[in-house]
């Protein structure tokens, strides 16, 4: 057990009330043990605190003069008190003016600039309707533009298969040109000839 200044209060005050002298002997070995420099630390405190308590209390009056000074010095260090407090409260009061001044301009600067950020906002709002409206347009010509491109291409696809058709029956009809103009022309050889040999 850790040998305390209190401990050692005790078993002074036991050995006091019973008549004896409290020597750093005899309440070390109430102790069972311990330091004597802790032991004598702190009887020389328990000394001091038993001669405080056997001293006599006498009040002697206070003189008149005295009195008469220290309520005349009460009465001007009240005074001067009150002056200080008079200076801090105005001071304190001018601080506040200049504080609530600076914040009704913070909140005039504020609410100035919340309605320029509100302007702003609404503008960008009806901006954005107006792309919004200029895509949908801009996504209703390209529809249309692709429903056109669809339809062109779909006749010239048409146009294509109608050039092929008629390239061919071109073609078929240079053949059969050719084959009447061989029979024309073999027929006029065959007239030829038999005009010949009718001839005297």
């Amino acid at each position: 057990m850790a040998i305390t200044r209190e401990r050692i209060f005790e078993i002074a005050d036991e050995l006091d009330a019973n008549g004896q002298n409290p020597t750093l002997a005899q309440v070390r070995k109430q102790l069972g043990g311990g330091s004597f420099t802790t032991i004598s630390e702190a009887m020389t405190q328990w000394k001091v605190r038993k001669a405080a308590k056997e001293a006599p209390t006498q009040h002697t009056p206070l003189p008149t003069v005295a009195a008469d000074k220290l309520s005349e010095l009460g009465s001007e260090i009240w005074g001067m008190a009150l002056d200080l407090a008079h200076g801090r409260l105005t001071a304190e009061h001018e601080l506040l003016r200049t504080t609530r001044l600076e914040l009704e301009a913070g909140k005039n600067d504020a609410v100035e600039l919340a309605n320029q950020v509100t302007a702003e906002l609404e503008e960008l709002q009806e901006k954005m309707v107006l792309l919004e409206e200029g895509t949908q347009e801009a996504h209703d010509e390209a529809k249309t533009l692709r429903a056109t491109v669809a339809m062109l291409t779909q006749r010239v696809g048409t146009a294509e298969a109608c050039a092929l058709e008629i390239e061919k029956k071109a073609a078929d009809l240079n053949a059969e040109l050719a084959r009447v103009n061989e029979q024309n022309a073999q027929m006029i050889r065959t007239l030829s000839a038999l005009v010949s040999v009718e001839k005297p």
